[in-house]
């Protein structure tokens, strides 16, 4: 069972505070390289330093803003890694699957079905008011952007499965010994990480309720399925198909994508749109596929306490 993997008599509580704090002193020592690079283009300007991150992000060429700032999560993962094996005894895969080796089919069936969501959700918008969309394509920065994209997004998308979907959780599991609280708690703290996202303040407060139930619907792939292999596909696509297809003025990066959305954002119904239809839908064929069943105990049901092989 995929918890069970990290609930041990040793494993305590203060242990995933330790690494958690590990992991985004990681992050920030990633982050030097872009504040290096704001603090030069800032001195060879001779203009004020930006302040805030918006300003900063749009200082230099998006194939470039990309790059800096997804280091920072190779760095992070990097930090998942030590922590895992040094401080928990662990290997990565513990917090990966509970099946003997990582189902890449199970990856890629995820990822080319949300692609495949992503794209026809698009064309549906685009041919609905195709005025608000302008032809953003250039051929040499957007293959920049796929070689970029393609390497460094996986790693930041798989960065943050691995330290909600994974770690996370399994830490709440230790410190609950059931499977409800680390659902609900890194859910909220999942989507409460993209509160300082431009889209809230250009959308409000409501389109949090997205990227909670984002965390939820990825929470249950992980407990449903016992392994993040799904949600690592899911994010991945969610992310990568993003920056290739569209852009905008006002969302988290703007990249060199085939298109160019020009309308002024709101929160409408396409906000819960995915919680309520589309994630039910991609559960429906989750559990078609993969013989899913015992909803109950496997969402809300206790854990047991694996025993230390020392």
């Amino acid at each position: 069972m995929f918890l069970e993997q990290g609930i041990k008599p040793e494993n305590k509580f203060w242990k995933y505070l330790l690494g958690s704090v590990f992991i985004i002193t990681a992050s920030f020592i990633g982050q030097i390289p872009f504040s290096i690079a704001v603090l030069y283009k800032t001195f060879n300007s001779n203009k004020s330093f930006p302040t805030d991150s918006d300003a900063a992000l749009k200082m230099f060429e998006p194939n470039l803003t990309l790059f800096l700032i997804m280091i920072s999560f190779a760095f992070a993962f990097a930090g998942i890694y030590f922590v895992v094996k040094y401080l928990h005894h662990q290997t990565l895969l513990s917090i990966t699957t509970s099946r003997s080796k990582i189902d890449w089919s199970r990856v890629l069936f995820s990822f080319g079905l949300w692609s495949f969501f992503s794209v026809i959700s698009f064309l549906v918008v685009y041919f609905k008011s195709p005025e608000n969309f302008v032809w953003n394509f250039k051929l040499v920065p957007f293959l920049i952007l796929v070689v970029i994209g393609s390497i460094l997004i996986p790693i930041q998308t798989s960065t943050e499965e691995y330290v909600f979907r994974g770690y996370l959780m399994q830490g709440f599991a230790n410190l609950a010994q059931n499977r409800w609280f680390p659902l609900v708690l890194t859910s909220l703290i999942f989507g409460s990480m993209h509160i300082f996202n431009p889209e809230v303040a250009k959308m409000g407060y409501v389109i949090m309720i997205y990227y909670i139930g984002t965390g939820f619907f990825l929470g249950i792939l992980t407990l449903m399925d016992e392994g993040i292999e799904l949600s690592l596909g899911f994010h991945a696509a969610n992310n990568l198909i993003g920056a290739l297809l569209v852009t905008s003025d006002w969302s988290v990066f703007q990249t060199h994508s085939v298109f160019k959305d020009m309308s002024e954002p709101s929160a409408g119904f396409d906000v819960i749109l995915p919680i309520v239809v589309i994630y039910p839908i991609l559960l429906f064929i989750f559990t078609k596929k993969y013989g899913w069943n015992n909803w109950k105990e496997k969402l809300t049901g206790k854990t047991s306490i694996v025993k230390s092989s020392n």
